[in-house]
């Protein structure tokens, strides 16, 4: 990578929603590379921009939403050259670098940029507003504003405990001892970065195991954090140091693919480069679990996290109940996996999931409602649902402005029985640009159309 400036290559505007129309049938084959990991590459830009020195990053997502978190450390004095063909080069202002920006810093429909920039920003010494769309004004925040009060942050909410955030300015954060009273990456990521710039220790301890990207990025910017089995501990005061960061590709990403050459008869497709963290893997647990056809090939380390190739066959996929302790592993990818439990045979329960209600959308009762639109017997339950396996027929699908419903039933059209059309799918932009296009030419009959 040079150290030449880099254009913007994707600009967040307020772009025209879009539908999909897929025709049925067909395979998936050949190999493809998904785009990198969102949840990683959020990361890099935010600890890349407190570290000292420069930060390389490659095969950074060019998704709305990390476009989001470049935009909002751009806006508080961060010099970030890129994305260009997924590379980012971050100047770090060092921990005490940041300026107040001039504006509310919009986060578009990004709740991962939301909610760790609560706490990284809890204990800066100006204030600053963070706002997004209409979704994620509707998603819940207390469940970090609470415990990042206890901190000693000051954060306004609306009454309903929702977006806006406005942070206060504070003279200072002091650690704490927190047991997450829910399974959330999202909340043991803010808390330790916000414990970054806290006195003392600060220590998480969750439930079940969630993603762990923030634990192994602060190890590879040269930061001290202590596990032992459930617990994440870090004292504040410490320095980063700007490195090098190779993001994998998502496996949120891959897990529609996996689903759908799973499904489709006569598919053979590899995945390249897909990241292969331990707290991840829940999507292929539960598909091989389901009979699936999954070959990992050539384990290794890009950037401190595992990476592997998938290689996934078509093979018939049995319902089973998914056991509980997966359900963190796979959060991001249960709409994929209701679409492989719609075309199993027999019945696959899930349990445990009430997390599911409160992401881009109730996606409990949205995918529900798709499936009941495509034939499908289902039973939604507070947390969880009951799918009944058979042969999804056409239909009209409304997305509620989710995109992992949008791509998951996109995949559904390879066992449907006529045309899927899905609307509202504009913020499939936010997770997977060039989705269409990497899904029509692995052999899915896929277009986009004006809405």
């Amino acid at each position: 990578m040079t150290s030449s400036p880099f254009t913007l290559s994707l600009v967040m505007t307020g772009a025209a929603n879009s539908r999909f129309l897929i025709s049925p049938g067909g395979a998936l084959r050949g190999r493809l590379r998904v785009p990198g990991d969102k949840s990683i590459s959020h990361r890099a830009i935010m600890l890349g921009a407190l570290a000292d020195g420069e930060t390389r990053v490659s095969g950074f997502l060019e998704g709305e939403d990390s476009l989001a978190t470049l935009a909002a450390f751009r806006a508080m004095g961060v010099t970030i050259q890129g994305p260009e063909a997924g590379r980012v080069l971050i100047q770090g202002v060092g921990r005490e670098g940041l300026r107040a920006p001039a504006a509310p810093l919009d986060l578009g429909n990004s709740g991962t940029s939301m909610r760790l920039l609560s706490g990284l920003l809890a204990g800066q010494g100006f204030p600053v507003t963070l706002i997004g769309d209409a979704s994620l004004s509707r998603r819940p925040m207390r469940r970090v504003t609470e415990p990042l009060a206890l901190m000693g942050a000051h954060i306004e909410t609306s009454p309903g405990g929702t977006a806006p955030l406005h942070l206060k300015p504070v003279t200072g954060l002091r650690g704490i001892d927190y047991a997450l009273p829910v399974a959330s990456a999202q909340v043991k990521s803010c808390l330790l970065l916000a414990g970054l710039f806290a006195q003392g220790r600060t220590c998480v301890t969750e439930p079940a195991p969630t993603r762990d990207h923030t634990e192994r990025m602060l190890a590879g910017f040269g930061y001290p954090v202590e596990q032992r089995g459930a617990r994440v501990c870090l004292a504040g005061g410490g320095r980063l140091t700007g490195c090098d960061l190779d993001v994998p590709a998502d496996i949120s990403s891959a897990a529609f693919f996996l689903v759908g050459a799973s499904i489709a008869p006569g598919s053979d497709l590899t995945l390249e480069h897909v990241g292969m963290n331990p707290t991840r893997v829940g999507v292929v647990n539960i598909l091989r679990a389901m009979g699936a056809d999954i070959q990992v090939l050539n384990p290794r380390q890009a950037g401190g996290e595992p990476v592997a190739d998938l290689r996934v066959r078509h093979a018939p996929l049995h319902g089973i109940r998914i056991p509980e302790d997966q359900v963190p592993l796979a959060i991001d990818e249960f709409p994929a996996l209701f679409i492989g439990a719609a075309c199993a045979e027999g019945e696959t329960l899930l349990t445990g999931a009430e997390e599911l209600r409160v992401k881009e959308s109730d996606r409990i009762q949205v995918m529900a409602t798709g499936l009941a639109a495509l034939g499908i017997d289902q039973q939604p339950r507070p947390d969880g649902i009951l799918i009944r396996g058979g042969t999804p027929r056409g239909g009209a699908i409304d997305s509620q402005g989710d995109h992992r419903i949008a791509m998951s039933f996109a995949m559904a059209a390879l066992r449907a029985t006529g045309p899927i059309d899905i609307h509202d799918c504009a913020n499939v932009r936010t997770s997977f640009p060039g989705f269409v296009a990497l899904a029509a030419g692995a052999g899915l009959a896929i277009e986009e159309l004006a809405a």
